[in-house]
């Protein structure tokens, strides 16, 4: 991860966990890697190989890997933290992942939607013009930002 990105990365958790913040927020996470995939095995369209190259791309060294800037199931802390949607696909290695994330949160009372597309592979969403479950979980996914970001109060 650049320099940069870690200074954006750190300075969005600091504005999130302030006080008197009264900005909305909203952590949506479609099948992700949050840095539990310590036991990820090879699945549809995801191999250990894969994610090792995608992780390459990003993270200036495996080391940054352990940065919870990069790894979000690595923070100290789960409190004060916005509200999440996570959405995962049932034969995606990286399934158990994103469940054991939102449970974490939902654990450090974080109000949580988790839902898992039992009979899809990681990137699905991507495939609307064959998936008609894709644009189910896109709904799905905009109706989480439209809630939290133009919910009346």
């Amino acid at each position: 991860m650049t320099d940069r990105a870690k200074q954006l990365l750190h300075r969005l958790r600091e504005i999130q966990l302030s006080d008197g913040v009264t900005a909305k927020y909203l952590e949506e996470l479609a099948e992700p890697a949050t840095g539990l995939e310590t036991a990820v095995r090879d699945g549809p369209r995801v191999t250990r190989e894969a994610i090792d190259y995608f992780s390459n791309c990003y993270l200036s060294s495996p080391q940054d890997g352990a940065d919870w800037r990069a790894s979000p199931a690595l923070a100290p802390s789960f409190h004060r933290l916005p509200p999440a949607f996570v959405l995962t696909a049932g034969y995606d290695p990286l399934r158990d992942e994103g469940a054991q994330y939102a449970q974490r949160l939902r654990d450090a009372g974080v109000a949580v939607e988790y839902v898992c597309f039992d009979a899809q592979i990681h990137g699905f969403i991507t495939m609307s013009k064959v998936v008609d479950a894709a644009a189910v979980a896109f709904d799905r996914c905009a109706g989480a930002l439209k809630r939290a970001f133009f919910a009346t109060t």
